[in-house]
């Protein structure tokens, strides 16, 4: 089922999965991890992921976690996106893949933007490596607010050729 939104105007993403609504506790253990620097929060919500989510999951994918810009994960120490999804990647027995999908200019942070600033936002941020061609790939994030990071990550993606390409959030804002 799609949002009207959606049927105005399909992401680029073949299909997309959230493994809980960000709210409560959830909600909690997503900001200690990005802005408290809890890494090992990463492998709960990555393991959280994977027993929502996972039976879904096709086995020939290549998990693709959303990149930070180089400012933000120099400050932040790391990129959470990266911790969930190198985890879930290796319970799932998938290939890893940060390089093939790199953020090549800045952007405002999307959580201090409205939702209709979003998407200009990320416009044009990201760039996929041609090693992505004719791949099903797996981009991972934290969490899916309007979509519109992930809906950019899935256009690089797929211009770059990749014969399929699926979403995944830890969660989703509702």
């Amino acid at each position: 089922m799609l949002c009207g939104a959606c049927e105005a105007r399909p992401p680029a993403y073949d299909w997309g999965r959230a493994a809980a609504r960000y709210e409560g506790p959830l909600r909690e253990a997503l900001h200690a991890l990005k802005f408290g620097g809890r890494r090992a929060l990463a492998r709960p919500l990555a393991d959280l992921l994977v027993e929502q989510c996972g039976a879904a999951l096709p086995a020939d994918a290549v998990v693709v976690p959303v990149p930070l810009g180089r400012d933000r994960e120099r400050a932040r120490g790391f990129n959470q996106a990266a911790l969930i999804a190198g985890r879930a990647a290796k319970r799932l027995g998938l290939g890893l893949e940060r390089r093939w999908l790199a953020r090549v200019r800045a952007t405002s942070p999307q959580s201090e933007l409205a939702a209709a600033e979003r998407s200009a936002n990320v416009r044009g941020a990201f760039r996929a490596s041609p090693e992505v061609r004719g791949r099903h790939v797996l981009l991972v994030d934290d969490v899916m607010t309007t979509g519109a990071t992930l809906a950019e990550c899935a256009r690089a993606v797929a211009a770059a050729g990749a014969a399929r390409v699926g979403v995944l959030a830890v969660a989703r804002v509702l």
